[in-house]
């Protein structure tokens, strides 16, 4: 999707990859596993200090890794947005659905339902005064933006759709200085 969008793009597994990155994407999977290998690679420490300087996007398990807090269980997280999620809050990997997601991302008028593609999905349970809701489904919060940090509980990648894609390019990270 970033790449259909103009973006060059490379996959970050160590801590020299972020070099020269203008942001980063972190995209779903299976957070406690996510958590166990940026932990075994030294990468926690690292992601923190890119997610000071440059915007960071987290999709599915990228939300969970980008939360402070989770309800239930302990793993490793980078701890960056004021959320409290609950994993996979939909249920199991047989739940999974797709539905109309309502969206409200800052500066963007009249934004038609983005079609959310939710599997083994979190949602947002509680979040701080600094955090934006951009994204909501039947009351659930599936959507935060916190400063130049964009997280969501689903999988735009799997749509064809690029908004959030386009947002996090044109909006977050455009507005962003070069990377060093």
């Amino acid at each position: 999707m970033l790449r259909r969008l103009g973006a060059q793009v490379v996959e970050v597994r160590l801590e020299a990859h972020l070099a020269g990155l203008d942001g980063l994407v972190i995209p779903g999977g299976e957070s406690t596993t996510m958590g166990r290998l940026m932990t075994e690679f030294g990468l926690v420490a690292p992601l923190r200090a890119f997610a000071h300087k440059r915007p960071v996007f987290g999709t599915c398990a990228g939300l969970i890794m980008l939360a402070k807090r989770t309800t239930e269980g302990s793993q490793p997280l980078l701890g960056l947005m004021d959320v409290t999620v609950r994993r996979n809050a939909f249920g199991r990997q047989v739940c999974s659905f797709e539905a109309p997601v309502e969206l409200s991302l800052p500066g963007e008028e009249g934004t038609e339902p983005f079609p959310g593609v939710f599997i083994r999905a979190p949602w947002v349970e509680e979040y701080g005064p600094s955090v934006q809701v951009v994204a909501t489904w039947e009351g659930h919060v599936v959507g935060v933006q916190q400063g130049s940090m964009l997280g969501i509980a689903f999988h735009p990648e799997l749509t064809g759709d690029p908004r959030f894609h386009d947002y996090f390019l044109r909006r977050l990270v455009s507005r962003e200085s070069p990377a060093d």
